[in-house]
């Protein structure tokens, strides 16, 4: 399994969200989430989840991770309910994780088994939205985990005030079609 964590963060304060919204509109943050995660499975949590669109994002698999075993996904063929972090540990394949903050730090935060092996860190160098009202939500202790346990792989690119970086867990090795395809889809900016 290949573990690959991707958030758009703020640059001063590690902020993702304010309430249940993301605190900038930037179209091309969107695009290449689209690109990196595009006919993959992706974890999320059930707010992140219940933030997509129709509750979907069309062409990937969507594991909810919940503490509501009776949650009801909107696709029972492609969105699965997950109820114990510990039933991913045998996921075959590669996984997204998607999302939100509390997702984000049980991964990053967990056994050397479920962290992930590459995080795709984006950073909006903006300013926040100001309209937006609700407590601040961050990643801080994610920032904190990649700083300590991972080493930066490749290039800082720069597109519409974000940087975006892609870090590799030191002393692992990851699968290199998996690195190659997350360096193209960052660099293409179709």
């Amino acid at each position: 399994m290949t573990l690959i964590a991707v958030w758009c963060r703020h640059k001063d304060d590690n902020v993702i969200g304010i309430g249940p919204h993301i605190p900038w509109h930037i179209s091309s943050d969107f695009k290449r989430f689209k690109r990196i995660t595009q006919g993959a499975s992706i974890v999320a949590g059930q707010t992140t989840y219940e933030s997509f669109p129709n509750r979907t994002l069309p062409n990937r698999k969507i594991y909810v991770l919940t503490f509501d075993q009776n949650y009801e996904v909107s696709d029972k063929e492609n969105h699965f309910v997950v109820t114990n972090i510990n039933d991913l540990k045998d996921f075959d394949g590669t996984l997204y994780i998607s999302g939100g903050a509390s997702v984000y730090k049980l991964f990053m935060t967990s056994s050397s088994d479920l962290m992930p092996d590459i995080v795709v860190d984006c950073m909006y160098m903006g300013d926040l939205d100001p309209d937006l009202k609700g407590p601040k939500v961050d990643i801080t202790p994610c920032i904190e985990a990649l700083g300590v346990k991972y080493r930066q792989m490749s290039q800082d690119y720069i597109e519409d005030n974000i940087l975006t970086r892609v870090y590799v867990k030191k002393g692992d090795f990851v699968d290199q079609s998996v690195m190659k395809h997350i360096i193209t889809a960052i660099e293409n900016k179709g």
